[in-house]
């Protein structure tokens, strides 16, 4: 195995996949909110450089090309499962607005990581197109900014716990408003709404790549006569 800048940067974005639960396990929240979401951001800036540099410095190895799809899909599926964790209330369920989505890229992920076991070898010659790079991008952008929502959530939380109701409704109704949070309300709603139109869109693009792959792959499912 060849140890190299890019392979130990991969192997850095592997072991921050399961670093973004952790930092809900230890730390109160918005800390770890914000904790999560500088992890997977420096995680998946890496994901563009070690395959840069591994070009550029011709260090392109079997591992880094084994370990590279292998953190990717552990850094979107175990983000998506800790953002599903985040948006469900004991009350009221998940929210099929992440649930939904979420489901269709890990069921595309795992259905692809098996057909390209069982095709072995030859899933080599089955080339990575633009489109399915367009929605990994999807998808880690939608992660990031859906894990930002929880940042404003529990800034607008902290401001206003034990605020007068009536002082609330004036504020957002246009009065003096000191701790912004007009500005903080917009942020969340915004970075919401963006982060689950960005993850139907990653959802979208995830299923059109998973099919192609799968059709390029027909030909070497079928019995030999």
């Amino acid at each position: 195995m060849t140890w190299n800048v890019p392979n130990i940067l991969t192997v850095l974005r592997l072991i921050a996949a399961p670093g973004v639960v952790v930092m809900f396990l230890y730390f109160a929240r918005p800390w770890a909110d914000w904790f999560a979401l500088l992890l997977f951001v420096g995680a998946a800036v890496t994901d563009w450089f070690d395959g840069y540099l591994a070009r550029l410095w011709k260090q392109e190895s079997k591992l880094g090309a084994m370990l590279d799809p292998i953190a990717d899909k552990a850094m979107v599926v175990i983000a998506l499962l800790t953002i599903v964790a985040l948006n469900s209330d004991a009350r009221v369920g998940m929210d099929p607005w992440i649930l939904l989505p979420s489901t269709v890229i890990v069921f595309r992920e795992v259905f692809v990581s098996g057909l390209r076991e069982f095709l072995g070898d030859t899933a080599g010659t089955l080339k990575v197109t633009k489109l399915a790079k367009w929605k990994t991008t999807a998808q880690m952008i939608a992660i990031a900014v859906l894990f930002a929502t929880g940042i404003f959530q529990h800034m607008w939380i902290e401001r206003t716990v034990g605020m007068d109701q009536s002082i609330l409704a004036d504020i957002l109704a246009g009065g003096e408003d000191p701790s912004n949070l007009r500005l903080i309300r917009d942020f969340y709603w915004n970075a919401w709404w963006g982060g689950v139109v960005l993850l139907w869109i990653a959802a979208a693009l995830t299923l059109i790549t998973g099919f192609d792959y799968f059709r390029k792959a027909v030909p070497h499912l079928r019995d030999e006569a």
